[in-house]
């Protein structure tokens, strides 16, 4: 009786609390957002771009970034339309009024983003070579190798990591648990998607679904000549993963998704997205970590500023901390973005996707491919929910919930059965 007295008073002061932090951080924003144009002007020689003013700042942003994609629908509302009171009354505008040029060029590189030989070895190639970065895993004796454009044999398979990850979420836990017969018959790629690991993080992009699958197709499909390929995708890459068996429909034998955050056009509005996969809360931790960085661009990017391209540093850190050698992949992963890489990314195709998802999969229903959904019954990141509006979309979808399993234990420290798991799907689809 007396916890259930206490409930309701802590509640509402956890509420109250929620709201004085992040009224604080709405100001300590709009101040950031203005500070940031100064500096962007002393380093680069123009202010930097965002979307503090607005739905009628997109045109601005789009021009500035050059790019040309005309759909309305590729991109968020979340981009324009998150609330900040003090943004509301003006404060950016006047501010920016008073700071209006356009003098200088653009630079390849914010001078906020790390500039070591790993993050910014992409720019050495010519425009036509900004190819994604990817692990092979050969159908023989050979090694993983990298970008290697040749015929494909036999199966594809093709890995899509999620947000903040790399093409190390599936090459350190599915390849070394591949059986030797399945080996000698099927091609795995693992893929670095655009803006993240080793991959190209250009500045003149927007992050689009479009724009993810159009590197796909031109670092993966296109070179390799894929006739046919099975796909396998976690968290934020079903997403895309979605949208090119939907382009493709053809080609893909399976689709095997992993904590996919689908959410039905009752809920597919991007900013119920948003409020549903970052609501604004101090607790629990990592959902205070992703409203933080999802609700406010200016500080985020002083976050990235601080993590990512301090990164080699923090790594010593935590090296000297744990007394390891090497890092685990996923703490690695972490900061390999940049904050322009994964502020779009969230709201372009986590957030705004949503609004895509409900068409692609009615015709990836209505064309009869397998669809196949695993989720953790403990999943804190992306609602369980959400496999199950899966289902709802493509009613022959076969959905396997993991009991005591989360966002990331769904598959981490059981890469055994998982994997066996992917080779029954793929035995059946093919």
């Amino acid at each position: 009786m007396s916890a259930q007295w206490l409930e309701k008073p802590a509640t509402s002061l956890n509420s109250a609390l929620a709201f004085i932090a992040f009224l604080v951080f709405d100001l300590l924003d709009v101040i950031f957002c203005i500070l940031f144009r100064y500096i962007d002007h002393l380093f680069e020689g123009r202010p930097g771009s965002c979307y503090c003013g607005g739905r009628r700042e997109i045109e601005q942003v789009r021009n500035v970034v050059g790019d040309d994609v005309d759909d309305h629908q590729q991109f968020s509302e979340t981009l324009y339309r998150r609330k900040n009171i003090f943004r509301e009354l003006g404060l950016v505008r006047v501010a920016k009024s008073c700071h209006e040029t356009s003098s200088g060029g653009r630079v390849a590189r914010r001078w906020s983003d790390c500039g070591c030989h790993s993050c910014v070895s992409w720019l050495n190639a010519a425009d036509d070579d900004h190819n994604l970065h990817l692990v092979v895993k050969q159908p023989s004796s050979l090694a993983i190798t990298e970008n290697l454009g040749v015929q494909a044999a036999g199966e594809n398979v093709i890995f899509l990591h999620g947000f903040l990850s790399s093409s190390s979420f599936w090459a350190e836990t599915v390849f070394p648990n591949i059986s030797d017969p399945l080996h000698r018959h099927y091609k795995l790629f693992a893929v670095d998607l655009l803006g993240f690991g080793s991959s190209p993080k250009p500045r003149d992009c927007l992050y689009t679904l479009k724009d993810h699958l159009e590197m796909i197709e031109k670092s993966v499909i296109c070179p390799f000549q894929l006739t046919s390929f099975h796909l396998v995708a976690h968290s934020m890459g079903c997403l895309i993963a979605i949208a090119l068996a939907a382009k493709h429909l053809h080609l893909v034998k399976s689709i095997t998704l992993v904590a996919p955050p689908y959410f039905p056009s009752k809920d597919g509005d991007s900013l119920r997205v948003l409020h549903k996969l970052a609501e604004r809360k101090l607790w629990p931790l990592f959902m205070f970590g992703t409203s933080f960085m999802s609700w406010y661009e200016h500080l985020g990017r002083c976050v990235c500023f601080l993590v990512c391209r301090n990164h080699r540093i923090w790594e010593r850190i935590v090296k000297l901390i744990t007394w390891r050698k090497d890092l685990h992949f996923m703490t690695m992963d972490l900061s390999r973005h940049t904050h322009h890489s994964a502020w779009h990314t969230m709201h372009n195709v986590i957030c705004g996707g949503a609004k895509l998802m409900e068409s692609y999969l009615e015709v990836i229903s209505k064309a009869g491919v397998e669809v196949f959904v695993i989720h953790g019954d403990r999943d804190q990141v992306v609602p369980v929910e959400c496999s199950n509006n899966i289902r709802m979309a493509v009613p022959e979808a076969q959905v396997n919930i993991i009991k005591n399993a989360d966002h990331s234990s769904v598959l981490l420290g059981r890469e055994k059965d998982f994997t066996l798991y992917l080779q029954h799907v793929w035995a059946a689809s093919s």
